[in-house]
């Protein structure tokens, strides 16, 4: 009778996933994708990509927490978003027997993420980086000679934060993101969850904040590579793409990007399967295609991150791969911290103080 049981399972479980549309539901973040790729990967399969995007965590969580998404694959930060969500029951396990390419994932990265997702069950890892400095060479240049480029003081020292308002700053709209290098510009635990340093925190961006053009974790991109903003605090990825940009256009804009010397955030962004996504099938297929190396390359490639993959860079270009601030060296690595999930007073009170800051009271 158990064998009955069984094999009267199984057939249900592969009826139900033969009955799948060849349908994928996506959401991801702004420009994290060659289109390319997902051409590929729809001619291969036949599976067509719907495919949505969000420009910060907690856009992706409040969607998440809402329930009945109807998206198939997700791509949270592991920490705390991951973190928090996993035990909220908002992702199913992933089936690593359907992805062959599993294998190819970095031993490190995986290590890593096991902190967050224990067992490495419910997230394959995608692309990681940092949260750093990013600025206009000519125009910091022309308004500070010898800037110091390299350290946290070109966002939180009012004195020198002062000299960029009329070229334009902007912030990454993320409380997770700035508020830890906050922190570390004031020498203390960019990790911290007492609410004194918040406090701390919090005053020392407001004391910036006249001098913010505006709060945004996308347009800033674009803000950079046209000229339109000369300094923002934002992820390294999001600055090659925007200095590969401004090399196309040939406006003569340089971008630069450094990993300041107090310290800066190292995340990793991951793909999830939500809780009652209504293509898992189609979802592991994907995953399987993402991994492989050469699809890997590529879009690292195309975004300007490092991926997870290691068998992936014969297939990074050169420029990346030699890019210090895409793959840091030892004496960067260093000097990188991660943030953990917090408890939900404390997360309410960062929520007040956010809101504090971006709207200057």
């Amino acid at each position: 009778m158990r064998l009955i049981a069984l094999v009267a399972t199984l057939l249900l479980a592969f009826a139900a996933r033969a009955q799948e549309a060849p349908v994928l539901n996506i959401y991801n973040w702004t420009d994290y994708f060659d289109d390319q790729a997902l051409a590929i990967f729809t001619a291969e399969t036949g599976i067509k990509v719907n495919y949505d995007t969000y420009d910060s965590n907690e856009t992706l969580d409040a969607k998440l927490r809402a329930g009945k998404s109807g998206y198939d694959l997700v791509v949270p930060t592991a920490s705390p978003f991951l973190a928090n969500q996993i035990p909220a029951k908002l992702y199913q396990p992933i089936d690593r027997s359907r992805i062959p390419n599993y294998r190819s994932l970095d031993r490190a990265i995986m290590k890593q993420l096991a902190a967050y997702d224990p067992g490495n069950r419910h997230a394959v890892p995608w692309m990681w980086g940092t949260t750093g400095i990013a600025y206009n060479v000519q125009k910091i240049e022309a308004a500070m000679p010898n800037a110091p480029v390299d350290s946290l003081a070109m966002l939180f020292d009012p004195g020198i934060v002062a000299r960029f308002k009329s070229c334009g700053i902007v912030m990454l709209d993320s409380p997770t993101d700035v508020l830890p290098q906050a922190l570390a510009w004031l020498k203390l635990n960019p990790d911290s969850d007492k609410p004194e340093d918040l406090e701390q925190a919090t005053a020392t961006l407001l004391a910036v904040r006249p001098f913010i053009r505006k709060f945004h974790s996308s347009e800033y991109v674009s803000d950079l590579a046209t000229g339109d903003a000369c300094l923002a605090i934002g992820f390294s990825g999001d600055v090659a793409q925007a200095a590969k940009r401004a090399r196309a256009a040939k406006n003569g804009v340089e971008i630069a990007y450094r990993v300041p010397k107090e310290g800066a955030q190292m995340w990793i962004d991951t793909w999830a399967i939500p809780a009652g996504a209504p293509h898992p099938g189609n979802a592991h297929r994907f995953l399987d295609f993402v991994l492989r190396p050469e699809i890997a390359g590529m879009n690292s490639n195309f975004i300007g991150y490092a991926n997870a993959n290691a068998e992936a860079e014969p297939f990074v270009d050169a420029e990346i791969l030699k890019d210090p601030g895409i793959y840091p060296d030892a004496e960067t690595l260093a000097r990188l911290f991660t943030v953990n999930p917090k408890p939900q007073a404390y997360e309410r009170l960062r929520t007040r103080a956010w809101t504090r800051v971006t709207s200057g009271r």
